[in-house]
């Protein structure tokens, strides 16, 4: 059966889930700065290009440090993740705050860091001047396409989708801004999730370029820069292949020079808010086998549930799964693997062919290095796990602690 690879061997990964409470996350330092690296380069043609990385993929400090010393910045959607980017030394317009529903404070406080705030709505404008006292130099807008453009398969239809403005207001919400005091502008979108065609990637490029050419046709603003939101996929299957950073790259630049130089608005600065293609693939989630049993299905419990990954449960998604020190001609059978929440969709695979497992035997689920840990919960009173990071070396570093049961109670009143 086709496997995908893993940060380290069998023999250590064996070893580490006998040293360390399982379950664990597990990050892989090198994976993950080598990718960065790579989409840093592929973009290197555009001056100032940068990443903001998606702080809600995986709100871990030790990432962020890893992913803003490979110079990217934070893209942040709340009061908690502005703080977060804020204390791991990611400050001023290398963050990117981008909500909805925002309340007074959390713009207030984008506006004392000095991040670029992305309004999702025209009532926004007037709800951001009263909470800060007056617009910010430098403004960006999130569009929503509508009917004009169709979101990709995960992230569904715009026209319902509660983000963003819409065509017909997004020149008045720039004109507004403009006649407000605003001198510096930029244009947001995000269409597409775990998207793994390139070209969706690049016709998001094209249609806030076209918007870029409209804006300063008919109302004299040259942006600043553009966002491509995030949605660059990571293959989950071991049979897909990974989106290429050159040919989207590739893709746009022509583009670029197609529309943006012709029509006098070069430079115009590049960015996007990739979280999970830039830390999913090189996050592991390492659990034991605890019970193996046949009922009207054969079942593999683990000491994971969806706790730890909520993905597969919540909805539907495939993540591949290694039984460690199993050899390729082990015997196989078709499993579900589960957890012990009291809901029957606490469940990683249905299914699933796999070796046969026995208690205590480690398995590995991967790419579970955005929106795995982060989505965690404490459904049944359920403690979540601790994450380590895997450094180049082959040591291991604990960079979040297990929750105790203190900590579960901590906010009670008793």
């Amino acid at each position: 059966m086709p496997e995908k690879t893993l940060p380290t061997t069998h023999q250590r990964l064996t070893e580490l889930a006998q040293e360390l409470p399982t379950p664990f996350h597990l990050y892989d330092e090198q994976g993950i700065r080598e990718n960065a690296r790579a989409f840093m380069q592929a973009f290197s043609w555009s001056p100032g290009f940068k990443n903001y990385y998606a702080v809600k993929a995986a709100p871990t400090p030790a990432l962020i440090r890893i992913l803003a010393e490979e110079g990217f910045g934070a893209d942040c959607s709340s009061l908690p993740e502005l703080e977060l980017s804020q204390r791991v030394g990611i400050t001023g317009e290398n963050i990117m705050f981008t909500s909805n529903d925002t309340p007074p404070e959390e713009f207030r406080r984008a506006a004392e860091l000095g991040a670029i705030i992305n309004l999702d709505d025209i009532t926004h404008i007037q709800a951001l001047e009263d909470a800060v006292g007056q617009l910010p130099e430098l403004l960006s807008f999130r569009y929503n396409p509508g009917p004009e453009r169709t979101g990709n398969a995960i992230i569904g239809n715009p026209v319902e989708a509660k983000y963003g403005v819409t065509s017909e207001q997004l020149l008045d919400c720039y004109r507004i801004a403009r006649d407000r005091g605003v001198k510096r502008f930029a244009l947001h979108t995000m269409v597409a999730s775990n998207e793994l065609d390139a070209s969706f990637i690049i016709e998001t490029a094209r249609m806030l370029f076209t918007l870029a050419v409209r804006i300063k046709d008919e109302l004299g603003i040259q942006l600043e820069f553009v966002n491509l939101g995030g949605g660059i996929g990571i293959p989950y299957r071991p049979e897909q292949a990974a989106m290429s950073y050159q040919e989207v790259s590739d893709g746009i630049r022509a583009l670029y020079e197609e529309m943006i130089v012709p029509a006098g608005l070069d430079p115009l600065r590049l960015s996007f808010e990739c979280g999970r293609v830039m830390t999913g693939p090189y996050g592991y989630l390492v659990s034991k086998v605890r019970h193996v049993t046949g009922k009207y299905k054969d079942y593999v419990g683990l000491d994971a549930c969806m706790t730890n990954l909520m993905r597969p449960a919540m909805y539907g998604s495939y993540h591949h799964i290694t039984a460690l020190n199993k050899p390729g001609d082990a015997p196989t059978k078709a499993v579900d693997v589960t957890g012990s929440l009291c809901e029957n969709n606490d469940k990683f695979a249905i299914d699933r062919e796999l070796p046969v497992m026995a208690s205590g035997d480690v398995v590995v689920i991967h790419d579970a290095g955005a929106h795995g840990h982060s989505m965690g919960f404490n459904y049944n009173g359920k403690l979540r796990s601790a994450e380590y990071l895997l450094h180049p070396d082959g040591s291991v570093t604990m960079i979040r602690r297990a929750e105790t049961m203190d900590d579960l109670f901590a906010t009670i009143e008793w």
